[in-house]
C-alpha cells in the first residue's frame, strides 16, 4: 500500500487496520457509557419534574438531554 510518498509494508497495513479497529471500538464503548449517563440524566429529570421539584420554565434541561441521547445514537 502506499500514502503518499511512503509504501507501508503488508504486516504494516494489518497493524494499522487492527489498530483503527481497536480505536473505533474504544469510540463506539464510549458512546455507550455517555448514553448511559445521558438516559440516568433524563430519568431523574422526570422523577424530579413528577415530584415537583422541577418547574415547567427548566424544561430545556430536559431538551438538552433529550438532544444529546439523540445525537449519540446517530453516531
Amino acid at each position: 500500500m502506499t500514502r503518499g510518498k511512503f509504501t507501508i509494508p503488508k504486516n504494516q497495513e494489518e497493524l494499522l487496520a487492527a489498530y483503527e479497529a481497536e480505536k473505533e471500538a474504544n469510540i463506539r464503548g464510549a458512546r455507550d457509557k455517555y448514553r448511559k449517563i445521558v438516559q440516568a440524566g433524563i430519568s431523574k429529570w422526570i422523577q424530579d419534574f413528577q415530584q415537583g421539584r422541577i418547574v415547567i420554565n427548566s424544561v430545556s434541561d430536559l431538551r438538552q438531554l433529550i438532544e444529546m441521547d439523540l445525537s449519540l445514537q446517530k453516531e
